[in-house]
């Protein structure tokens, strides 16, 4: 079980920036990697950005090159610089904490969400 304490969401202008944080907290021995998801009701929930305890990052097609995901492994903590943003980006932010586990073994814990809302 890992509790995740997230940060920095609200209001942004359109081409503005918000950075969003998480931090890990308690059995993170099989933590493999933590990342961000979002969702929005005219959505499904998305994967936007992940990284892996080995510094390996993936990024949704619709936020490269916007996006950064980072990462502070004395920390526990990841961040989430958004910049560029758009109304589009506009949804409930959730931070992603995956496990896995040998052999074969994977399970998630998720934060509570964050709301992220860019608008003029």
């Amino acid at each position: 079980q890992v509790e995740l304490a997230e940060s920095g969401g609200g209001l942004a202008q359109p081409g503005g920036s918000l950075r969003l944080s998480c931090a890990a907290s308690g059995n993170i021995s099989s933590l493999y990697g933590m990342g961000w998801f979002r969702s929005n009701p005219r959505k499904a929930r998305e994967m936007v950005a992940v990284i892996t305890v080995l510094g390996l990052t993936n990024y949704a097609d619709s936020v490269k090159g916007r996006f950064t995901i980072s990462r502070d492994s004395a920390k526990n903590t990841v961040t989430l610089q958004m910049d560029s943003l758009k109304p589009e980006d506009t949804a409930v932010y959730y931070c992603n904490a995956h496990h896995r586990i040998v052999p074969n073994i994977e399970y998630d814990d998720w934060g509570p969400g964050t709301q992220v809302t860019v608008s003029s």
